[in-house]
């Protein structure tokens, strides 16, 4: 039986919200964003980790709380933590891809639909896009309209902002629509 290890993590760049992460032996396999509650949190591991035992441990999480704090505070710009992604393999493919979009830069839903060699799939690229079981490490929040406009964001609009901000990524502009402009 897997276990799916889980800590609360707080910091100022979402006003000392609490967010949760989440982990098995494999690696981080998710992390909340500051609107989220401990439900989602619980729903989310019942349906990805039907069997799974669920443990509160602070010290297994250390490593990845520790990662995520040194990149909220601006002093990591990449991180080196093992992942244990669950998805489909078109996810994981989008996943994949937006890991290779550096620090403070941006790419479209576009540039990375032509990136996975699926150019016409603009649309599903936001969907898993939106489906990224682990912010900040796998760096959706780079992902703008080709227009520029900072787009539909799971943790809204605002937190893509903060993001791009903290990585000195000012590229964009903030009018956009929260839907359909890819």
């Amino acid at each position: 039986m897997e276990t799916v290890y889980w800590a609360e993590l707080r910091h100022s760049l979402f006003q000392n919200q609490t967010m949760y992460i989440a982990a098995t032996e494999k690696g981080l396999c998710k992390v909340t964003w500051p609107t989220d509650s401990m439900e989602v949190l619980m729903s989310w591991i019942h349906r990805r980790f039907p069997q799974a035992d669920i443990v509160e441990s602070s010290e297994k999480l250390a490593p990845y709380v520790t990662q995520l704090n040194e990149y909220m505070n601006g002093a990591r710009q990449s991180f080196s933590l093992p992942l244990d992604l669950r998805g489909t393999e078109f996810q994981k493919k989008v996943w994949q891809a937006l890991q290779q979009i550096p620090f403070g830069e941006a790419r479209s839903y576009s540039d990375i639909a032509h990136g996975i060699d699926r150019p016409q799939a603009v649309r599903a690229v936001g969907t898993a896009n939106g489906a990224n079981p682990v912010p900040m490490i796998v760096p959706c929040h780079r992902v703008i309209g080709k227009n520029n406009t900072l787009t539909g964001f799971a943790g809204g609009l605002k937190v893509k902002e903060a993001l791009l901000n903290l990585e000195g990524y000012h590229g964009y502009t903030a009018a956009g629509h929260a839907r359909f402009q890819f």
